[in-house]
């Protein structure tokens, strides 16, 4: 799509905004107009009332406008007043265009309880806050309820949170297969499995080396969790190696919570779950997405529904504590007839967590090879799915505990996590929340260090693919300079 602005705005943001209503679209700079392209105009100007900004989005011969104006005593900067502004002008324009208003109005960070926690941090009032998200970022109701809600909720787990806590994430980026909207860096091929025995070397040393860091900052691990990709394409021999690793590293029997992302129903074995339980795992994710099998197969899942079941058997015979299952809203092909059934089954079961995630599709995923149209198709039953799924969640006691939203999501919607009562996914809420460093390893791994006083985060990227991590983590010099880096931010921290 065409984006053409006049003053003083933030591109980024505006581009954000204009994938509300127009998912999937691309802006770049050589874009030629046809009669499907969206073309969004805006400009912004100061009055004498405050900050003015005009939209016009046309596609062909339909052209819809709006002009909105801000005061600027209303607003701490000038920035923030231009940010509304904008954004009530955009919002507008997109609701007479296209006829309907996005569940989460103008809001397009990730995180919504994040910015409900800062509401509450400056002083404000739920009631405040909610005629806040309401009237000025424009959000239904129910959502700033549920915002709002698990802002609540989270407060009573994060009030008792050390100071000097922290996690530890573990990345195994490989899976059986590849899902075809999948964005995470994850890999299915036998080359790139070929590199499984050098990297777990390399990903065991990194632990080893992350732990001893950790202790000598002063800090002390709270929650542990091994993700990817499938933690559990591991064999049996390695995936004890890799949970020996942290055992001999780490003092689990202090965690407040183990995780393991087992995430393929089809790579979940009785003596794989043995060796999580018997190294101090407490919680397991046996995730399905879907229990309609004509679906998992067109998403590219090698397993069917009854693999789900007998996973999740597997799982609660093991006796560990917990067990999360994800579902996903919005699936290409996936009715709300589907879906329905889908949550109807997984809950029947009373997993301790559930998170359902609703449809997303990042630009690098196999799905948009064979359908450009995809971000479209998805939004129809996604509504009714999720609304279906926080109810029934409801009245089977789950409290939502956690919530993220991303771009280019069916409906405008979000992710949500829930937990029957003391199972909360504390990792979860962590770095959501951005409450507490989080140091990680392996290929893709963000280390999140979080100053909490002076609200300050500095992040360090390893680098994505396996090869590369592994030319990268055996170099020594750049090896060091990252574990220094990590303690200068402590030193200034602490002064």
């Amino acid at each position: 799509m065409i984006l053409i602005t006049e003053g003083d705005v933030n591109i980024y943001y505006l581009q954000t905004l204009c994938l509300l209503f127009f998912p999937g679209e691309t802006f770049s700079p050589d874009e030629v107009e046809s009669e499907q392209t969206p073309v969004v105009s805006l400009s912004v100007k100061d009055t004498e009332e405050g900050i003015e900004s005009t939209c016009t989005i046309r596609v062909g011969d339909r052209v819809r406008s709006s002009t909105h104006t801000e005061p600027l005593s209303a607003y701490p900067t000038r920035e923030k007043c231009i940010k509304i502004s904008s954004g009530i002008a955009i919002f507008e324009a997109g609701k007479r265009f296209l006829g309907f208003s996005p569940p989460w109005g103008i809001l397009t960070g990730v995180r919504p309880v994040k910015l409900v926690a800062d509401m509450v941090a400056n002083g404000m009032d739920y009631a405040s806050i909610r005629r806040r998200l309401t009237k000025e970022y424009f959000l239904n109701p129910k959502k700033a309820s549920l915002a709002i809600n698990i802002c609540k909720f989270q407060n009573k787990i994060l009030k008792k949170l050390p100071p000097d806590s922290c996690s530890l994430y573990i990345s195994i980026p490989f899976c059986p297969s590849r899902c075809t909207y999948c964005s995470f860096v994850s890999y299915s091929t036998k080359k790139l499995f070929s590199l499984l025995p050098e990297y777990l070397d390399r990903l065991c040393l990194d632990i080893e080396r992350t732990v001893k860091t950790i202790n000598e900052l002063g800090l002390k691990i709270l929650t542990v969790y091994i993700g990817g990709g499938t933690p559990t394409v591991l064999d049996e021999a390695q995936l004890e190696r890799v949970l020996k690793t942290v055992g001999e590293n780490v003092d689990v029997a202090s965690l407040r919570e183990y995780s393991v992302e087992g995430g393929r129903p089809d790579t979940i074995t009785p003596g794989k779950m043995r060796l999580m339980v018997e190294n101090g795992v407490t919680r397991v994710s046996v995730n399905t997405q879907t229990l309609t099998d004509h679906v998992l197969a067109d998403i590219g899942r090698h397993h069917t529904a009854e693999d789900y079941y007998r996973a999740f058997s597997i799982a609660r015979d093991s006796g560990v504590k917990c067990i999360n299952t994800d579902l996903i809203a919005g699936l290409p092909g996936e009715t709300f007839t589907m879906f329905s059934r889908s949550v109807d089954g997984v809950i029947a079961l009373k997993p301790e967590n559930l998170t359902v995630h609703t449809f997303c599709v990042k630009r690098a995923a196999e799905i948009l090879q064979t359908d450009s149209e995809i971000y479209h198709r998805s939004s129809g039953d996604a509504v009714k799915s999720v609304d279906y799924s926080q109810l029934k969640a409801k009245l089977a006691d789950y409290t939502p505990y956690y919530m993220y939203r991303q771009k280019n999501t069916a409906g405008n919607l979000e992710n949500v996590g829930f937990a029957l009562d003391g199972h909360e996914g504390l990792y979860n809420i962590f770095i959501m929340e951005e409450v507490h460093s989080i140091f990680a390893c392996g290929a893709g791994a963000v280390t999140k260090l979080v100053d909490r006083e002076n609200k300050r985060i500095k992040r360090y990227f390893m680098p994505k693919y396996p090869y590369e991590y592994l030319k990268y983590s055996g170099d020594a010099e750049k090896s060091d300079a990252f574990y220094r880096e990590m303690k200068d931010f402590y030193s200034a921290q602490n002064g």
